[in-house]
């Protein structure tokens, strides 16, 4: 079966790289005057475009966002995203795996899960001042290299993600309490990586140590939906995803997903569409 294609880090050869686990690059240095234009593929790390001054078009999980001044798209590990960045734009690109930001400190984690929950932040004219002083400086360390170099850079990343969260926290409604949106966020992560094995409320609160009925009253108070139409929502998403990045067949995709019916596969996704995933496919190309 073919996969969407998944990018890994490269390094970048004009500066040190930390085992090609964290990488820095300055995009008006990347686009040395032309447009740069990414195609529809998923990364296996955390993908950070913190733009200055950006035209071009963003598209993430096949939600379409405008990169312009001042904007921030945060990307984790298995989101599908095609990016175009028109010439002139600037600003920074980071690259990090999971395991480079402290992967065994729990507080760490928990900050990154919360700052990469959302992958699209529009700080202020205060904030950004802020937070290109602080990516300035983790460029300098990158590329300087001097004596504990990689701390001095995982430090920057968590005053970086700390103002993130934030600013999350500022948008967020004021009913909801920093336990549900940590709670919301757990259940975000778990859908990505375990919706081909597990599709009932039950599989996730068990997960999180949860009952069904405090489960589905988190992601109602958050988002207004229960936890059932979120596993639907997670299921259609990787659908088209594996319906428009790769050529599969669509039982191939059903497999994929753990369905054995594919006529069962092909109910669910026009019930929830309004097309059968043949159609979905012919009518986005």
């Amino acid at each position: 079966m073919k996969t969407i294609p998944v990018r890994q880090i490269k390094a970048n050869h004009k500066a040190p790289n930390f085992s090609d686990s964290f990488n820095i690059r300055n995009i008006s240095d990347m686009l040395a005057g032309t447009n740069m234009v990414q195609p529809l593929h998923r990364h296996d790390f955390f993908f950070m475009l913190v733009l200055k001054k950006a035209k071009g078009h963003h598209e993430i999980d096949f939600t379409p966002y405008k990169p312009g001044d001042n904007t921030i798209f945060f990307l984790r590990p298995g989101q599908v995203h095609q990016l175009t960045l028109k010439a002139g734009s600037t600003g920074y690109l980071m690259e990090f795996t999971k395991d480079f930001y402290y992967p065994h400190d729990k507080l760490s984690a928990q900050l990154l899960r919360k700052a990469a929950s959302m992958n699209y932040y529009k700080p202020d004219a205060t904030l950004v001042k802020k937070f290109d002083t602080v990516l300035t400086h983790i460029f300098q360390e990158y590329t300087g290299k001097q004596q504990m170099h990689q701390e001095a850079i995982k430090a920057s990343l968590s005053i970086f993600f700390i103002e993130l969260v934030r600013l999350h926290k500022q948008n967020a409604e004021h009913t909801n309490s920093l336990y549900t949106q940590e709670r919301l966020s757990a259940l975000l992560a778990l859908l990505e990586t375990h919706i081909a094995t597990h599709k009932q409320v039950s599989d996730y609160a068990h997960l999180l140590n949860l009952s069904p009925w405090q489960l589905n009253a988190i992601t109602k108070a958050t988002l207004g939906k229960t936890c059932s139409h979120l596993i639907n929502e997670q299921i259609i998403l990787e659908s088209k995803r594996y319906l428009l990045a790769t050529a599969n067949q669509v039982s191939q995709i059903a497999y994929h997903l753990g369905y054995e019916d594919v006529s069962y596969f092909i109910r669910f996704f026009k019930k929830h569409t309004g097309y059968s995933p043949e159609a979905f496919r012919n009518n986005c190309k």
